[in-house]
């Protein structure tokens, strides 16, 4: 039986001066896939401006909100409900030759159809000896390896927030061993496609009933593409595999990629901003 989701999304904003020109996009609509469906929308904001539906680069929903006069204060706020299947993330098989989707990792054409997510960007670069933090052990499969480094990582990073910034990169992370969702998630970036395994960062909710720890506002982890068996979701936040819990709304090469919210606003002075998100669901 499916499970049936309402996520509430609550954003404000108060300027010290006036706006005269402000555009923003929100990338928050929970993805429609194989497991979430029947998704409904309802986006309001505070000054009636006309909201606009469009796809991003990589095929996801976005909503752009521009306001047509000046204001002090805005605020959103977005409903979503849909349906979600009961994921069982270990419902796979691994091919015994496990040489054989090694071999593919080097195959040439196989590394142009995963470029985008093979190469290393500004928050996933590492230094040479970063790089050796660590290394696959080619007598296990390559999931056994990503499942290794999902616990490697929530091991070796201390979730603690108030620590790291959006633009914080990977080497500060390293050394302070702290972080939030985004950090683990980079980290497992970086490292799997060091070890030549295409890794996408992803950007959704988290249903924290369940006792998982993420950001109060929108969660991180990532998705592995393993050769004969496709793409899998890794939490290192969690040390867990993405399963019911997790609400996909993006994918990306990192989180830039994936920013809940962009925006280019004409003011000046200062600005207060707050975010604030509900996940329930039930059977």
């Amino acid at each position: 039986m499916p499970r049936e989701f309402e996520i509430t999304y609550i954003a404000e904003n108060i300027y010290d001066d006036w706006v005269h020109d402000a555009h923003w996009q929100f990338l928050i609509i929970p993805t429609e896939n194989d497991s979430q469906y029947e998704v409904e929308i309802e986006f309001d904001n505070s000054l009636y401006a006309n909201t606009e539906l469009s796809i991003n680069g990589y095929g996801f929903k976005t909503l752009r909100v521009h306001p047509k006069k000046r204001f002090k204060k805005i605020s959103f706020e977005a409903k979503f409900k849909f349906k979600k299947d009961e994921i069982d993330p270990y419902n796979f098989n691994i091919n015994p030759d496990i040489s054989i989707a090694y071999s593919e990792l080097q195959n040439l054409d196989f590394k142009i159809t995963y470029e985008r997510f093979l190469k290393l960007t500004s928050f996933t670069i590492l230094e040479s000896l970063q790089e050796q933090l660590f290394k696959f052990n080619k007598s296990l499969s390559i999931f056994d390896n990503l499942e290794a480094l999902n616990h490697w990582i929530f091991e070796y990073i201390t979730f603690t927030t108030g620590v790291t910034e959006v633009g914080t990169t990977i080497k500060d992370v390293i050394a302070k061993k702290k972080g939030v969702c985004q950090d683990f998630a980079h980290l497992f970036c970086a490292l799997a496609r060091t070890n030549g395994v295409p890794t996408r960062y992803v950007s959704g909710y988290l249903d924290q009933e369940s006792g998982f720890i993420g950001d109060s506002q929108m969660h991180a982890w990532v998705e592995s593409y393993i050769p004969g068996i496709g793409w899998k979701g890794f939490d290192p936040t969690n040390n867990i595999l993405a399963n019911t819990n997790h609400i996909k709304v993006s994918h990306g090469k990192d989180y830039n990629d994936c920013a809940p919210l962009k925006g280019i606003i004409h003011t000046v002075g200062r600005n207060k901003t707050s975010h604030s998100v509900i996940v329930q669901s039930q059977q």
